[in-house]
């Protein structure tokens, strides 16, 4: 079997390997085979039976207790302890230890999403807080925040329709251009739906993920643009794009923030147009949704999340890494130290 390269660059000489939490993460592939440390104190002891059977021996007549003791006297359990940690190292490696890591892969195909923000004079009213264009975005962006492998992008309109930003999966640039739009955005003024879906169909008609969908948020009628809406809806159908409407505010008497702070607040009459966002929802095959305070809004928004759920497949890899070798290795140095005090001056010092 091939070592892991990790054994091979040097990792193999750390002292982790005799730590007994590094022993406990392990995964012993054949732990029966550490039954046989408990063996170790029996060579142990076989070991010093037969040096002393048939080592030469020479009486003297020293009493033990006239002998100095100095620290260099624990040298002579060095060849018992090399002994010992060749015999635990082999043993281990027979055991083969193993770490094991479940990889998970993601994929998914994706839904591409246009979000198509009405940017006109109108989203100032304050049925909303702090206004409607405010909570608009402030809800956008915490959509796309949810979002996972989708590429998503934004069309804003008023009088005119722009393309903002094209579809992308950069999620962080697309939350920073929301928080910048503005009513100045757009300089001319009306409300072009026609316009703005006929842009957005522009960006999704070459789009070949398994979903493309149009999220379309205005609150007024269609004022402006060359387009008719229900024709532009039934061209984005026909490029089989989805699409959902959402009618932001309620009709009645408004407040309009004063363009100078000095001057007092100022109301006025709100109409809002059902009939062609519901049209349009349903030639998309999609839904209507009314909201008419940043609760609605946010509800809204997670129901359409909830319907454009990407599929997502999940491929699950096993890793199995073989750590006997770093064993081998260490039970292979303790044999050559063993042999190399053995071959020393001080085995005989030691050992008399």
């Amino acid at each position: 079997m091939k070592l892991n390269t990790l054994h091979t660059h040097g990792e193999w000489l750390s002292w982790k390997w005799f730590s007994p939490v590094q022993w406990v993460a392990f995964h012993w592939e054949a732990a029966f085979w550490l039954y046989l440390l408990l063996l170790i104190p029996i060579a142990l002891l076989i070991r010093r039976f037969i040096q002393w059977q048939y080592s030469s021996k020479l009486e003297v007549s020293v009493p033990i207790r006239l002998i100095p003791w100095t620290p260099l006297i624990l040298l002579r359990f060095l060849p018992d302890l090399l002994f010992s940690l060749m015999l635990a190292c082999w043993v281990m490696a027979l055991a083969r230890p193993q770490l094991k890591n479940l990889e998970l892969e993601e994929s998914s195909e994706g839904v591409d999403i246009l979000l198509v923000l009405d940017v006109s004079e109108s989203m100032r009213l304050q049925d909303f807080n702090p206004d409607r264009l405010s909570a608009s975005k402030e809800v956008a962006r915490r959509f796309i925040r949810g979002r996972r492998y989708d590429r998503i992008g934004v069309v804003v309109f008023s009088g005119e329709a722009y393309s903002l930003a094209p579809l992308t999966g950069d999620y962080v640039m697309l939350e920073n251009l929301i928080r910048e739009i503005d009513y100045q955005m757009v300089p001319e003024t009306g409300t072009a739906i026609g316009t703005a879906l006929g842009v957005a169909t522009n960006r999704l008609r070459e789009s070949e993920a398994s979903s493309k969908v149009v999220v379309l948020l205005s609150d007024g009628d269609n004022t402006a643009g060359s387009l008719d809406p229900i024709t532009a809806a039934q061209l984005a159908a026909y490029y089989g794009i989805k699409i959902y409407t959402i009618l932001v505010g309620k009709q009645g008497r408004i407040a309009v923030p004063p363009e100078n702070p000095q001057e007092e607040m100022r109301y006025q009459e709100n109409t809002v147009d059902e009939g062609t966002l519901k049209e349009i929802a349903q030639i998309g095959e999609g839904l209507f949704f009314k909201a008419e305070n940043n609760q609605a809004l946010e509800t809204v928004f997670q129901k359409i999340d909830a319907y454009e759920k990407s599929e997502i497949t999940e491929t699950r890899f096993l890793t199995t890494r073989d750590y006997y070798g770093v064993y081998l290795r260490w039970g292979f140095i303790f044999f050559l130290l063993l042999l190399a005090f053995k071959s020393s001056p001080w085995s005989n010092i030691l050992e008399d």
